[in-house]
């Protein structure tokens, strides 16, 4: 019997997905869970749409991802720091500290996001990796000063 199915499911497949299965695993156990439906000429056609829809959304949501980026990367981003002797820094500069500039400069971007290749405990200026979207990245420029007392 041939359903489509309404949910991701890890050895049939993905949602919107049109699956052949035995007819007592349909309809004992795939329908009744709400996995997935009986794939009559209606539920193929919907499935055409909402498979049309979802990239629709997708491609839209990866070009406002480019245009952030873009944004992004033009944002001179300076993070003023206590040092101790030497120019030493008293800790390092977290992903949360440029979440939070980016957050304050109007974009929202999750600390979980930006990759910092090694912990910032330097002065200088160093290159982060944020990524905003599946294949979209950012590349921020981040100049670690000295606080002026």
């Amino acid at each position: 019997m041939e359903v489509v199915l309404k949910k991701d499911h890890e050895k049939l497949g993905k949602a919107m997905d049109v699956v052949n299965v035995a007819d007592g695993y349909a309809r004992n156990f795939l329908i009744p869970q709400g996995i997935a439906v009986i794939a009559t000429e209606g539920n193929r056609k919907a499935v055409v749409e909402s498979k049309k829809l979802s990239e629709k959304r997708e491609e839209k949501k990866q070009k406002e991802a480019r245009v952030q980026a873009k944004q992004i990367e033009k944002v001179p981003c300076t993070i003023k720091v206590n040092v101790g002797e030497e120019d030493k820094l008293f800790g390092s500069v977290t992903s949360q500290e440029i979440a939070d500039f980016l957050t304050k400069e109007g974009f929202a971007v999750d600390k979980r996001n930006i990759e910092l290749e090694e912990p910032i405990k330097q002065l200088g200026v160093y290159s982060v990796k944020i990524t905003l979207y599946k294949d979209v990245f950012a590349k921020l420029k981040v100049w670690v000063v000295k606080e002026e007392a």
